[in-house]
């Protein structure tokens, strides 16, 4: 008889604590704020959890649609994900927003994105665009969690159709930059949509990179290298064009560390095209970098990170090794006679080029010798001869 008494009085009191909370939840919907929405959070949480112990139905139901209803901060969601799970079925529907989403949905909201990511939208919307580029690079990225999306055939296909639509843009941006040149570099109309389109081609260079498909992008860009250098270096608008130039080192450098690493493979005329067009570009930008962000400091937007620089060099040091000794020994020799020697520091292409060439005929000897082959000149990477070996040690297994 007392265990019902004090059940009815519980219950009792549970109600009327439902009530205020309801009431309470009124008022701060009509922004009358004498009860913030936190401690009523914190009420109803707590109400919950006596409720679900002493098995009060109705009370269960105000506070789990009161807490599906409202907003949550991030140390609230934590909470209730600790919290909620063991309290049974009737109170599931308070984690309702947290559930994880079907493959099906993830794609279709995936595509959508890609889609905005990549348009032209009006300018108003530029902040939107940009917030989805930074999401979408966010479902990709594996970090304490792993990717949202899989990225199969399907999402790979579609990612280099609308960055392919992206660089058309931009290609025809760049013609049309170039049909009055003087005229274009003082329109600023058109630097700044010439700046907007490198901005979001830096975006797809990491989009295209965390998918590894860099290749077609990588062509694209060796093609039109030439132009848009054109474009960027007219000394009449040196200073106004600093940050756009900014970009295209952006970019560039993705290129060059996909071509100088081995992730696309360019045929060796193209990659000595690289080297020579954009080693000159990189050359003039540092010291003018430097030199703009000592006189203004505050400006943070021209400040280069110094991983970028580094990530230059190291680019072209693999892309010049990979080269014909011919052509290595031609830019060398121009790096070494040139005022801007310190940066891109070419020192370890320098050490390697001069090894190769010093025992190269020592190499060539000893492998003349063992093939009986000394008429014929071949000449092996390291690689090559590391090759040359395995298989000789194979070989002497059999």
């Amino acid at each position: 008889m007392a265990v019902m008494i004090g059940f009815t009085a519980i219950h009792i009191f549970l109600s009327k604590r439902a009530n205020i909370l309801l009431i309470g939840y009124q008022i701060v919907g009509q922004h009358v704020r004498f009860l913030t929405r936190a401690i009523v959070l914190r009420n109803a949480l707590g109400i919950l959890r006596v409720a679900v112990k002493f098995g009060c139905p109705r009370i269960i139901a105000v506070c789990v649609d009161y807490l599906e209803a409202v907003p949550w901060e991030e140390a609230e969601e934590e909470e209730l994900l600790n919290t909620i799970p063991g309290m049974g079925s009737k109170v599931e529907p308070v984690l309702a927003r947290l559930q994880p989403v079907n493959p099906t949905a993830v794609m279709k909201i995936f595509l959508a994105a890609l889609q905005f990511a990549t348009s032209s939208p009006p300018s108003p919307l530029n902040d939107l665009k940009t917030t989805a580029q930074e999401q979408l690079e966010y479902l990709l990225t594996e970090d304490d969690d792993a990717p949202l999306l899989t990225a199969d055939d399907e999402i790979k296909l579609e990612v280099v159709r609308c960055a392919n639509r992206l660089f058309d843009r931009f290609n025809n941006l760049v013609e049309s930059l170039l049909c009055d040149l003087q005229e274009s570099i003082s329109d600023a109309g058109k630097l700044q949509s010439l700046h907007s389109c490198l901005t979001d081609l830096s975006w797809a260079c990491q989009i295209l990179g965390k998918l590894e498909i860099m290749r077609d992008f990588v062509c694209s860009w060796t093609e039109l290298s030439m132009k848009l250098v054109k474009i960027v270096q007219q000394k009449e608008a040196e200073n106004q064009i600093l940050k756009t130039k900014l970009k295209v080192l952006e970019v560039t450098a993705k290129v060059l560390e996909a071509v100088g690493y081995g992730i696309v493979v360019l045929p060796t005329v193209k990659r000595l095209h690289m080297v020579k067009l954009w080693l000159p570009f990189v050359r003039s930008m540092k010291p003018l970098v430097d030199s703009f962000a000592e006189e203004t400091e505050d400006d943070l937007t021209i400040k280069v990170d110094s991983e970028l620089w580094q990530s230059l060099e190291s680019a072209f040091v693999s892309i010049i090794l990979a080269l014909p000794s011919v052509d290595q020994a031609e830019i060398l020799t121009e790096w070494l006679e040139n005022q801007q020697i310190r940066y891109p520091d070419l020192t370890e292409a320098f050490e390697v080029w001069c090894y190769r060439s010093k025992v190269s005929k020592r190499r060539l000897a000893a492998l003349g010798e063992e093939h009986n082959t000394a008429k014929t000149v071949v000449v092996l990477s390291p690689s090559d001869l590391l090759c040359k070996n395995v298989i000789n040690f194979v070989h002497s297994l059999q």
